[in-house]
């Protein structure tokens, strides 16, 4: 029996034990060592040696991530391990760490329940260290640290061993004092991680070292000894006497929880149906005996198997045959075999219980997010990404006869990332593909090229602004093509509260359905008869029917909901997305013959109503910016503000370290794809590391805005000149 096979066949027997399983994560900022840890466990497991652990990088299968070394997906990994003489299962996810891809980090937290924080402590915490841990406090999955690359305190920075401890201990406080911002309240103390209780891990994972206060004790090595072999070059035997798997895996065990332990404060967080009902005791108990109830966190196209959805299963068990009702879908599903995910491979399996993560072949459209139950029920919390796309790039098929098959390459990436945007424009007939970032868009146009095998023509990368009012306005006159019936809307900007709880994932994209969404708006800051009025939210807008006693009104609800999902999702300025916006129909004439009330008079009346009232509120156009951080010797630090300023960007802190300094920047995206990178290294002689994370949408300046209007419509074939309010109300 192959090795991997024999590992499978050995986890399979724990799997009907909560109490012998953990769900983690590794997260960390972009090359801080998260995939070379990994290979270490996986050395420990017996599925790679421990000669090319660290260098094998098993978790980076694609080709495309072993060119780059770099983590662009998530991969999933099942461990057996003995501790104390007990046997273990650890179902492991390794994530990437670079900005365009946090999408997989937020899906992952979905699956788990602690996550093992990587470090490096010359960089210390970076943007992205911060922002993938505050996506695992949002999602209750318990931290531990690991602190990695710890031996270039000494050998880069050449600090003496207290200079060292006393970084590693600034940087245990740092982490901790995200901890006790991010966690849930009633765990930030709780989870706040320590040397003295074992949750804090200090080592070299590419030299297969590492030490806790447990391992420390046991083998009796002192951090002197750590300095003298480690200053001497002599990892080697460092990794003999503390190999770091013996350090982490225990950690692993003894500090992040037990889906038993996990579920019953996770699945109130992440479920709102009834927690007293048959399938929230069972979810809450992780009962492997009752009825199945799944999340689905991931999608991968198999070339021989099709969508392969890998899910978390919280209740009952699922194994081949199993039916399934998935969320918003109508049918019954049957699932065709189930398997557990071995890095590249997946090894079929003939069940899988509560508590584990499997992998589901023969669904059909299933969605990362859906909910797939044995009973209907009320479907789980959406995942929410935490920065939208924000860089389009048109993709073509140089080959006309291949644009069926870009279709479907571009279907099925979109379905594997949700972070990946593709719309086809009605005018141009052009494929639009959005995405987080340059890099993002790279790898699609990669990913078509290579495993597709379609030759494509894509354009420069263009921004994706939105559409905005900052005054309330109205009401406005929509009157149909045939003047029969007409509406009367107001427009106005929403509260900030209100835009925070769609960006987390509190008020929903659709319609409203039931209490519980009434009560979101009203926690959001809208009063009780609006939130109980709003019919639709969609791009970050709401439509609200104020009306009252209007007849037929009941009739045109559906038809006033898609002209005002069309109105938003295509702005009148610049044909670009509406953002933070309400609109409220406060009174309406409807005429009484149907024909009269039919798709080709309401829709047209309803859209043409906003596009005016927008208008004549004033739409600006908001840009999307990205915060910047810059680590530059000191010489150049004047360069760098010069080139900032110059990128229309905004210096927002500035720290010493010696010699190096870090500059903290705001930049507008339009002027990063300008070839900001090439400019910034030739400022720099190449000396400068930056990293970028997704800072917003803010205004764009009122003197770029008549010019950038004009250039966005002439792209999307429309007249360069703006409309105004009265073109949509004659």
């Amino acid at each position: 029996m192959a090795r991997k096979e024999f590992v499978v066949s050995e986890i399979s027997k724990l799997m009907g034990n909560p109490e012998q399983i953990r769900n983690i994560a590794i997260i960390a900022h972009v090359h801080h060592g998260k995939t070379t840890l990994t290979d270490s466990l996986l050395a420990k497991a017996g599925l790679i040696s421990r000669a090319v652990a660290g260098e094998a990088l098993y978790t980076n299968y694609e080709a495309i991530e072993k060119e780059r070394k770099m983590t662009i997906k998530s991969a999933a990994i099942s461990l057996g391990y003995t501790h104390n003489g007990k046997d273990y299962i650890i179902n492991l996810i390794d994530t990437p760490g670079h900005v365009d891809f946090g999408g997989h980090v937020t899906r992952s937290m979905r699956a788990v329940d602690g996550v093992i924080l990587v470090v490096d402590p010359v960089e210390g915490i970076m943007p992205q260290t911060e922002t993938v841990l505050k996506q695992s406090m949002k999602e209750k999955a318990k931290p531990v640290l690991f602190i990695n690359k710890s031996d270039r305190l000494l050998n880069e920075l050449r600090l003496t061993p207290e200079q060292t401890f006393e970084k590693l201990l600034k940087l245990i406080n740092d982490v901790n004092h995200l901890i006790e911002q991010y966690a849930p309240i009633e765990f930030a103390k709780e989870w706040r991680v320590s040397v003295e209780n074992g949750s804090v891990c200090i080592g070299s994972a590419a030299d297969k070292w590492a030490v806790s206060k447990k391992t420390m004790d046991k083998t009796k090595i002192s951090f002197k000894k750590i300095f003298e072999l480690t200053q001497q070059g002599k990892q080697a035997e460092l990794a003999e006497i503390c190999p770091v798997e013996d350090a982490v895996l225990p950690m692993i065990i003894e500090h992040l929880p037990t889906p038993k332990v996990a579920q019953a404060y996770r699945i109130p967080h992440l479920w709102h149906g009834d927690l007293q009902s048959e399938d929230g005791k069972a979810m809450m108990e992780v009962d492997q005996k009752a009825k199945t109830n799944i999340v689905v966190f991931d999608i991968k196209y198999d070339q021989h198997s099709g969508e392969v959805a890998t899910g978390r299963v919280f209740s009952g068990l699922v194994k081949k045959g199993s039916e399934f009702h998935v969320s918003g879908r109508s049918n019954m599903q049957k699932v065709q075999q189930v398997g557990v995910f071995m890095g590249p491979e997946r090894v079929i399996v003939d069940q899988i219980p509560a508590g584990n993560i499997a992998a589901l072949i023969g669904l059909k459209d299933v969605s990362v997010g859906d909910t797939i139950s044995e009973n209907e029920i009320e479907p789980f919390e959406q995942i929410t990404h935490y920065s939208p796309p924000v860089v389009t790039k048109s993709i073509e098929a140089k080959d006309t006869r291949d644009t069926t098959r870009l279709i479907e390459a571009l279907r099925s990436l979109s379905k594997e990332d949700p972070t990946i945007v593709v719309r086809i424009d009605q005018t141009t007939g052009e494929h639009l593909v959005s995405g987080m970032g340059e890099l993002h868009l790279e790898i699609i146009e990669t990913k078509i090229k290579d495993d597709a095998g379609i030759d494509i023509i894509a354009s420069p990368p263009i921004v994706v602004y939105e559409e905005t009012i900052e005054k309330k306005i109205g009401p406005i006159e929509g009157k149909s093509p045939n003047k029969h019936t007409k509406f009367y809307i107001t427009v106005e900007p929403l509260k900030p509260e209100v835009v925070k709880a769609m960006d987390e994932g509190h008020i929903r994209e659709g319609k409203p359905k039931g209490q519980a969404a009434i009560d979101a708006f009203i926690k959001a800051g809208l009063d009780r008869p609006t939130a109980k009025g709003v019919v639709d939210v969609c791009s970050r807008c709401l439509l609200v029917d104020a009306t009252k006693g209007v007849q037929y009104m009941n009739e045109v609800m559906e038809l006033l909901i898609d002209g005002f999902e069309e109105a938003v999702t295509d702005g009148p300025l610049a044909r670009e997305k509406c953002n933070g916006i309400m609109v409220s129909i406060v009174d309406a004439t409807i005429h009484e013959d149907p024909v009269h009330r039919g798709p080709a008079q309401v829709m047209p009346a309803i859209r043409r109503g906003i596009w005016a009232a927008l208008l004549t509120a004033g739409v600006s156009l908001i840009e999307p910016k990205r915060n910047l951080t810059i680590n530059v010797p000191q010489d150049y630090m004047s360069d760098i503000i010069t080139l900032v300023q110059s990128k229309r960007g905004q210096v927002q802190n500035i720290t010493q370290d010696r010699e190096q300094v870090s500059i903290v920047a705001k930049i507008p995206v339009a002027e990063m794809i300008k070839g900001f990178s090439n400019e910034l290294r030739g400022s720099t002689q190449g000396r400068a590391i930056w990293y970028d994370e997704f800072a917003g949408y803010e205004k764009l300046p009122p003197e770029l805005q008549n010019k950038i209007v004009r250039e966005i419509r002439k792209r999307k074939g429309q007249p360069e000149e703006p409309p105004t309010p009265q073109m949509f109300m004659d």
